[in-house]
């Protein structure tokens, strides 16, 4: 909390209105400690820590604290004297309501982008509205019956709700173009309407319910993680994809065979009309050079690839700040304004002794002139005697209670000048009352706290601290503060998403081998998945951080393109090879089969990975007009263009000329094989 004017100096009543304040904080039952810090040098501002009890952290009453201890701002009547609360917890609760419009706009526009391409694809009014019905209700059912898991223990991380809403919008608009393009289908091959919704349930049910599966298998995988927000979204969103599933093959199926070929108006499929279009052509042409196809495709994804030359993450220690207009905001720009040698978020450097340093005060001094003369590490050092020199501290110490039992208004009885009361007073922020503790604030010269630079040197400075400790005798050390939070965690992901991503493949192979009964096109449909992934991922850095200057990519976005691209890219994989198998049982060869399954899936698919990709640019354009503006971009674009190159190029060119070049080895050891090692290809 800081307390300010600008009208002068707080006056004596000022200073009993921010004591008063302070009080009535110190009452309410989730706040631990309420510890004043001190006046500025200037005299214009007054500055307290508030400890909050850490299950109000991540409580549904998160905001209600934070509101509860804003109210007692308004009971200070001082004409002039204003009190803003910062810091991260403050600046997360206020970034998260002010992003809540956002989320809004996410929501209402992915909807309205998804309802207009839809239209464009289907040339039908009331397709497009039965397509996306299952996907809306999922999402109202689906965030109640989360919201209630977590009173039986369940986490659920604070992205979930915007990501479940791409996710099921994503998802469930693709599980309806697969069974609305089949039944129309179906219809031009003369079926009646309820007919060919269940022959195209019997067909491409079993492809959805995979699809699903293996995005649900990839995201109860988090739970093996050790980074909360990983293992936060995965159940969660794995429950509303679930119940989109469930949704997807009853709700849907039953309102394309109650409004029958209605569903299609003004649009008529007639039988015997065209069902291969030009992906058929696209098709017929890979295969007859499946050789250069793939030598291509490998070059461009290659290439791609290299972007990840430099590869670093960056985002989580930034996401701190809250917007400039909100109350955090302003209280960080008046403790800049008026506490100059202060950092709204500094690197804490923290010293143990196992005995008081007010026995030997020099160890203070010692240790900040051998922090201060590291000056390829730190920009500034602040401590105790930044405001009073070792004799200073030693006198006042001896002759005045601890700092922290001092009232911010000087007693008649104490005999110092107010200077020295103010200066003394605000040591207890560096100094612990029993004397065993003493802290530093420092400034990183490699770049402000929550920059990439910031991050790469936390090493260096836990080794200098540890180095320090060691000089000056004490017995610990540690680094506090944002950086040293972001670093571990930015590491923490690294691993976890290094060990998840081979249980993933694994998991996704063995379902691709049930479903296809062969092991040979697991193997190469993983493969294909995984280099679009980081040609995914080397794109963002060409686009981000090569040419576009960011400092790193978001350290969540590899997370995302994970799930998004890998998992949920198989979609289209087990949609275009089940139908290809399906061909590649009638009395046709190889080629054809390719041909025609590419011919009618063609479209499916496209329209499918346009509809994903546009919810994520969506996700972009919508959500990038707040203070992490630029890492909702780099999340939605970067995601939008790895489904986009997973769609237009791996499933519609390099899986084709794989399976051409394969031939039938592609089903062993299944009947196909056998049967496919005595028919031309």
């Amino acid at each position: 909390m800081v307390a300010s004017t600008n009208s002068g100096q707080l006056t004596a009543q000022d200073n009993a209105a921010i004591t008063t304040v302070e009080q009535n904080i110190s009452k309410i039952s989730q706040v631990t400690l309420v510890r004043d810090q001190g006046t500025s040098k200037d005299g214009q501002a007054r500055e307290a820590i508030i400890g909050i009890s850490p299950s109000a952290s991540f409580s549904n009453a998160a905001t209600t604290l934070i509101n509860q201890v804003r109210s007692k701002f308004n009971r200070a009547s001082n004409p002039g004297l204003s009190f803003h609360l910062t810091g991260q917890f403050a600046q997360q609760i206020d970034q998260n309501s002010k992003s809540n419009s956002s989320r809004n706009n996410v929501q209402l526009f992915s909807i309205i982008f998804i309802i207009i391409l839809l239209l464009i694809v289907y040339k039908s009014v009331f397709a497009p509205f039965i397509t996306l019905l299952p996907a809306a209700l999922t999402l109202v059912i689906a965030q109640p019956i989360i919201a209630e898991t977590t009173k039986a223990g369940l986490q659920v991380s604070p992205i979930t709700q915007i990501l479940l809403i791409v996710l099921i919008l994503g998802a469930g608009t693709d599980y309806g173009i697969f069974l609305v393009f089949r039944v129309k289908e179906e219809l031009k091959h003369g079926l009646e309407p309820k007919e060919a919704v269940v022959k195209a349930l019997s067909k491409v049910g079993v492809s959805i319910t995979f699809s699903a599966l293996t995005v649900a298998a990839a995201l109860v995988s988090l739970l093996l993680a050790s980074f909360g927000i990983y293992k936060g979204l995965g159940p969660a969103l794995a429950i509303g994809l679930g119940i989109m599933l469930l949704a997807a093959l009853t709700l849907l199926p039953a309102l394309l065979a109650v409004f029958g070929r209605v569903a299609f108006w003004p649009s008529k499929p007639k039988a015997g009309g065209k069902t291969i279009g030009i992906w058929g052509k696209v098709a017929d042409r890979v295969i007859k050079k499946p050789k250069l196809t793939l030598l291509i495709g490998l070059l461009i994804f290659g290439g791609l690839t290299l972007g990840l030359i430099g590869y670093r993450t960056t985002g989580f220690a930034s996401t701190g700040a809250a917007p400039t207009t909100t109350d955090s905001g302003k209280g960080a720009a008046a403790i800049t304004k008026h506490f100059a040698v202060a950092n709204i978020n500094p690197e804490n450097l923290i010293l143990k002794f196992d005995k008081p340093v007010w026995e030997d005060l020099s160890v203070v001094q010692k240790a900040q002139s051998q922090l201060t003369s590291n000056t390829a590490i730190f920009k500034s050092v602040v401590g105790a005697n930044t405001v009073l020199t070792t004799q200073e501290l030693a006198q006042l110490h001896s002759t005045l209670p601890p700092a922290s039992k001092l009232p911010p208004v000087q007693p008649a009885n104490i005999n110092v000048s107010p200077a020295l009361y103010q200066a003394y007073r605000s040591t207890a922020q560096f100094i612990s009352a029993d004397g065993e503790t003493v802290q530093y604030y420092a400034v990183l010269k490699a770049g402000d706290s929550g920059s990439t630079g910031a991050l790469q040197v936390v090493p260096r400075v836990r080794t200098t601290l540890t180095t320090v400790a060691s000089n000056v005798g004490a017995v610990d050390s540690g680094l506090g503060g944002i950086d040293g939070a972001a670093y571990d965690i930015n590491h923490v992901a690294t691993t976890d998403l290094e060990h998840i991503i081979p249980i993933v493949l694994i998991i996704i192979a063995v379902l691709l081998a049930i479903l296809l009964r062969s092991f040979i096109a697991p193997l190469y449909l993983i493969a294909t998945v995984a280099l679009s992934y980081f040609a995914s991922l080397g794109f963002a850095m060409i686009v981000f951080v090569h040419i576009g200057g960011d400092e790193g990519l978001n350290f969540i976005l590899p997370f995302l393109m994970f799930i998004f691209c890998m998992a949920l890219g198989e979609d289209y994989n087990i949609l275009v090879m089940s139908r290809i198998r399906e061909e590649a049982h009638g009395k046709v060869t190889l080629k054809q089969a390719v041909t025609k399954a590419i011919g009618v899936t063609g479209t499916t698919v496209t329209s499918a990975g346009l509809i994903l990709a546009g919810t994520f640019a969506v996700l972009a354009i919508a959500g990038g007009g707040d203070s992490a503006g630029d890492q909702i971009q780099q999340i939605g674009f970067g995601i939008a263009f790895g489904i986009l190159l997973d769609t237009l190029f791996v499933r519609t060119l390099l899986v084709p000329s794989i399976v051409v070049l394969l031939g039938p080895w592609n089903w062993w050891p299944s009947k196909l094989w056998r049967k496919g090692m005595n028919k031309k290809v």
